[in-house]
């Protein structure tokens, strides 16, 4: 034995092995995943602060070329023809050419929401004609009429005259506001006696 040697066992001396714990192996859950509990938490809040109900999951299609046209029960024929027909003033328009349907989802939403906060009342919404795609022609055309009849504040549609887009276009009737309904009640309650 060397004298390093000899130096090294006395510095040793009345030194103990460290006692250590036999070690279990831990299986993660794939279900128990930190990233994919945050995750989900993240999606539901998500969804539960979006306020937007319009489905942005597959909708029946339209064709490119369709003449479409939609009104809810207590809408006058008359209105509806006078709509039909561009007789309205439109007082907003959207334009939804190159959007993707995520992005036109919103878009409508806000859109129609805008309107009514500022008492309008009959929009044009573009989302043309869609018979460039070949592959799935009138994909934002079919999203959107479909959406436009989930809203509730939408009154009536139909299909634009050639002059305001034709195929590739929708007049929009909106509900009037509390507002616009008593002012036109007294408008037309002028000079009649009860």
């Amino acid at each position: 034995m060397t004298e390093e040697d000899e130096l090294f066992l006395q510095e040793m001396q009345g030194v103990k092995k460290l006692q250590t714990q036999e070690r279990v192996p831990l299986r993660r859950d794939p279900k128990d995943n930190n990233v994919a509990a945050r995750r989900s938490a993240a999606v539901s809040q998500e969804t539960s602060s979006d306020k937007n109900h319009l489905r942005a999951s597959e909708v029946p299609r339209v064709g490119p070329h369709d003449v479409l046209g939609f009104k809810r029960p207590g809408i006058q024929d008359g209105v509806f023809r006078k709509l039909r027909l561009g007789k309205y003033e439109i007082e907003a328009r959207l334009d939804l050419h190159r959007r993707t349907i995520e992005e036109a989802r919103r878009e409508v939403y806000r859109f129609v929401n805008d309107c009514i906060g500022a008492d309008l009342r009959s929009v044009l919404i573009m989302p043309g004609k869609g018979d460039r795609n070949e592959g799935d022609p009138a994909v934002l055309k079919s999203y959107l009429v479909f959406w436009l009849e989930e809203l509730e504040n939408v009154q009536a549609f139909h299909t634009a005259q050639p002059q305001n887009g034709g195929a590739g276009a929708f007049y929009v009737l909106l509900k009037k506001s509390e507002r616009k309904k008593q002012q036109a009640r007294e408008q037309f309650s002028k000079g009649r006696v009860y």
